[in-house]
């Protein structure tokens, strides 16, 4: 893996962002519902609701939101919310092949991930904490970003670690995007999370892995 095909400036320490360009393939839904039930029946397996803040990754990524400035039990990680839905007996949702392939990494990672529509976003891409009264319009509604990690091309933030911005989000229509994998480093390595992604892909081709990169 190199360096992504744009250019990335980290402001932020900590952080290694694991970014994917991924194309939607046709079919392959029933096996990505299986898939989701499995990854849902692991994770249960695996981790407790009162154990999840001790979890090695979890609490690496908890540090990380700290010391850019917002309390991780106020907003949390969108990984570990997926993670606290599942132990509280939901399922992972069918929303778009690309977003539940998402859902499934992230939650058998732990790890906060992004999804970026392709063509949405422009390079130069900066990681930073957001700044006093900086908002946007998150899949959420009125985000209020300030002292959040957050992603910013020329036009402003547009992806956080909590919830991407409407500007960004795949929708029915897409079929090309690029993740972004918030990867606490030295704790999850981006080798491991591609492993991942690729094995989840063997079971439910949905989409095609077009390039990768790494930014530090």
């Amino acid at each position: 893996m190199g360096s992504p095909p744009f250019s990335v400036t980290h402001e932020l320490g900590g952080w290694t962002l694991l970014w994917v360009r991924l194309e939607l393939l046709p079919g392959a839904e029933e096996a990505l519902a299986e898939l989701r039930r499995e990854v849902a029946g692991r994770a249960r397996a695996e981790h407790g609701p009162e154990g999840l803040p001790s979890d090695p990754t979890v609490a690496a990524v908890r540090s990380l939101f700290r010391a850019a400035g917002v309390d991780p039990s106020r907003y949390r990680p969108s990984s570990e919310a997926l993670l606290r839905r599942l132990l509280k007996g939901e399922e992972l949702p069918a929303i778009h092949p690309i977003v539940d392939l998402i859902n499934c990494l992230s939650v058998s990672l732990a790890v906060p991930i992004g999804a970026v529509r392709e063509g949405s976003f422009a390079a130069p891409v900066t990681l930073r904490a957001g700044r006093p009264g900086e908002t946007y319009e998150s899949l959420r509604g009125p985000f209020n970003l300030e002292g959040k990690p957050l992603l910013a091309d020329s036009e402003g933030p547009f992806g956080t670690p909590i919830t991407d911005s409407q500007r960004v989000k795949v929708t029915d229509e897409t079929r090309a995007a690029w993740l972004a994998l918030y990867l606490p480093t030295g704790v999850v390595r981006p080798e491991r999370a591609e492993r991942e992604l690729q094995s989840l892909l063997a079971k439910a081709p949905v989409a095609k892995l077009e390039a990768t990169g790494i930014s530090t």
